[in-house]
């Protein structure tokens, strides 16, 4: 083997070149070589890599092309793995694959040696293929586009190119676009998000991104058929291209047993599209409206290794805007309307708080006007909890906050941002806080009024969702 010779940086050399004998043998097809991958930091190692085909029954049989990076760390860690598609074929975003033809195996989250081997990661990917066929033969007419987005892959693979870069595939088709929103998944929701931002007029351009299988049906056969200006319906992440803010309303209608497992498939639904979302629009807001809308606002932090003030969630908006509206309309408690708030978990375990006691000097007088409030805000939580949220209220509430983004209002929101170091949180998880938006997402926190019980409860749902993302994998 050529290859043993250039394996000098290779910790376990021997280990590595033993493996790699066996892959050979099995799968002869393949071909070795030693060249430069670039990580998502923009590190780069040059690594042993090698590609071929592997067999897949799908009805009948496919070949399809694979390309794997052993780690000089081999075989201690996993190969990064990736789909190596052909001009005419398209990649089937899914559990297993994202957009840049990236591979996520159980076999590689749960890599151990010496039980985890190649070969074995081959069989599984086998495996997993033939229940959800990774590739799709394009269209000539889409097969020019496939045929660019290779050759970014390509140049990315090849150290040519840093993940950081700003180049964008397909961004030119788009520049004419001032304000510009695309709404990822197609439900009901999605939909009501699309008719909500339209509505209130703040994008020059929506794009609903449909990621559903097969042809346009529901809701999204109505859109095209009356055809709303300024909205476009696409299937492909590159119309996504230079959006302000990219709204994720998608969730995994998957057959999962426990809440957990419910997750998890939301998790892997967004590791096939957070990374091509954030290719697209390096410079967006990622605002999500998927539940749970705390973990996954977490995930998509993590996914998309933007700033912390450019991914929130929805969290609050929605029942702080409705709070406020009972205290000032219904309980005619305008003044306290203005400083009252719903903050940390969605659900049941939300909470309502104050920036500002607004209180008189007089400390009795002071204990007199805080029950009062208290017993308002009391009243005003029970008529809440009668209000629902229907999929056309939060596309309201994403309506809202989009347009406070995009125009810069510099407006508060109860919205999902990183709590970590507000009220002696010290795990990253992403509560509903009151917080400044503007262009690039959160500006500033806004004070709380220091409250022991608030405190205590912001706490105990930072634990449980801490306690959730750790059984995660992301």
């Amino acid at each position: 083997f050529f290859f043993s010779l250039s394996l000098f940086q290779y910790k376990f050399r021997d280990l590595t070149v033993e493996e790699l004998k066996n892959v050979n043998k099995t799968y002869p097809n393949f071909t070795f070589s030693m060249n430069t991958y670039t990580f998502k930091d923009g590190s780069q190692k040059d690594l042993l890599n090698f590609s071929g085909t592997v067999p897949v029954k799908y009805g009948k049989s496919y070949n399809i092309p694979i390309h794997l990076w052993i780690l000089d760390s081999h075989p201690f860690a996993p190969p990064i793995c990736f789909l190596k598609p052909t001009a005419n074929m398209g990649i089937s975003v899914g559990k297993h694959v994202d957009a840049r033809g990236r591979i996520y195996l159980p076999y590689l989250q749960n890599w151990s040696h010496p039980k985890s081997t190649v070969i074995g990661l081959i069989k599984e990917m086998i495996a997993k293929f033939e229940e959800e066929l990774p590739l799709y033969s394009l269209s000539s007419s889409d097969a020019a586009r496939q045929s660019e987005l290779l050759s970014y892959i390509a140049k990315i693979t090849e150290g040519e190119i840093d993940m950081k870069s700003k180049s964008k595939i397909g961004g030119g088709k788009n520049e004419g676009c001032f304000n510009k929103i695309t709404v990822v998944g197609a439900g009901d929701l999605g939909i009501a998000c699309v008719l909500a931002v339209a509505a209130k007029g703040a994008a020059d351009k929506v794009v609903l991104l449909d990621l559903s299988e097969g042809a346009a049906k529901g809701g999204t056969m109505d859109l095209e058929i009356f055809a709303l200006p300024n909205v476009e319906i696409s299937k492909d992440f590159s119309a996504s291209a230079d959006s302000k803010v990219v709204v994720l309303t998608v969730n995994s209608l998957g057959n999962a047993q426990t809440y957990l497992d419910v997750i998890q498939s939301n998790v892997d639904l967004f590791r096939g599209i957070i990374p091509a979302i954030s290719h697209y629009s390096q410079n967006t807001v990622l605002l999500v409206a998927s539940h749970p809308v705390e973990v996954m606002t977490y995930a998509s932090w993590k996914l998309s290794a933007f700033p912390k003030s450019r991914v929130i969630g929805v969290g609050a908006n929605l029942d702080t805007e409705r709070f406020q509206y009972i205290l000032t309309n219904l309980l005619k408690a305008q003044v306290l309307a203005k400083d009252a708030w719903i903050i940390g978990e969605q659900g049941e375990d939300k909470v309502p708080s104050w920036t500002s006691c607004n209180l008189v000097a007089n400390q009795m007088e002071a204990m007199t006007a805080c029950n009062s409030r208290e017993k308002v805000a009391d009243r005003a939580m029970e008529v809440l909890k009668g209000k629902s949220q229907r999929s056309w209220s939060v596309g309201l509430s994403v309506a809202d906050l989009t347009d406070s983004i995009l125009k810069d209002k510099r407006k508060v929101h109860s919205v999902s941002t990183l709590a970590k170091g507000c009220c002696n949180i010290n795990s990253e998880v992403f509560l509903s806080l009151p917080c400044i938006l503007g262009t690039n997402g959160v500006i500033e926190m806004v004070k709380l009024e220091e409250d022991p019980l608030v405190q205590e409860k912001l706490q105990s749902s930072a634990g449980s969702i801490h306690d959730l993302q750790q059984q995660l994998k992301l």
